[in-house]
């Protein structure tokens, strides 16, 4: 949700800078994540439009998409024509299995970097890194990471002085109280 909070902060504030953020499943429709919340995707994979950006997100729910053979298909298809393809947390895992990381840098959560090394021993996993763009392809680790990760596709996209507009509007000023 972090990413998402971002850029959604981002288009909604800044409509002439031309980008637009959706959700969007494999059938569309509700989506519920593993802690609950529940997310009315706006568009199915057959009804998506081209997009520029794919963010995606990690979760307990990516764990299948391993061994999806047609998830698997379909982030290879993405790859194709997206610009650039980004991920947060444990989707990560999803784009090595898919092969989008073969030698590549990237990241994921701090528990998944085994896993990450496990999936291609090829990657050049970057331990401690909050994101870590490779141009075409941007991971990043964690929840809190993936805001910092879209902070920098927006500054990527739309410049510096966008990207402390939009940090500012949503108050992310990172001080742990521990």
């Amino acid at each position: 949700m972090g990413p998402y909070e971002v850029l959604a902060y981002w288009t909604k504030n800044f409509p002439g800078d031309g980008w637009d953020v959706l959700t969007l499943s494999r059938d569309g429709g509700l989506v519920r994540g593993a802690k609950g919340l529940a997310i009315d995707a706006q568009a199915s994979y057959a009804t998506m439009p081209d997009l520029e950006v794919l963010i995606y997100p990690g979760g307990q729910g990516t764990r299948a998409h391993l061994v999806d053979e047609s998830q698997l298909e379909w982030v290879r298809r993405q790859r194709e024509h997206v610009a650039i393809m980004t991920s947060v947390c444990t989707g990560a895992l999803v784009y090595a299995a898919a092969g989008l990381l073969q030698d590549r840098p990237a990241t994921t959560h701090w528990a998944s970097l085994g896993r990450l090394r496990e999936l291609d021993s090829s990657i050049d996993v970057r331990e401690g890194e909050r994101f870590v763009d490779d141009g075409d392809v941007v991971t990043a680790a964690g929840v809190s990471a993936g805001i910092d990760m879209a902070l920098h596709l927006v500054d990527r996209l739309a410049g510096t002085a966008r990207a402390r507009e939009v940090k500012r509007g949503i108050e992310y000023e990172p001080a742990p109280p521990v």
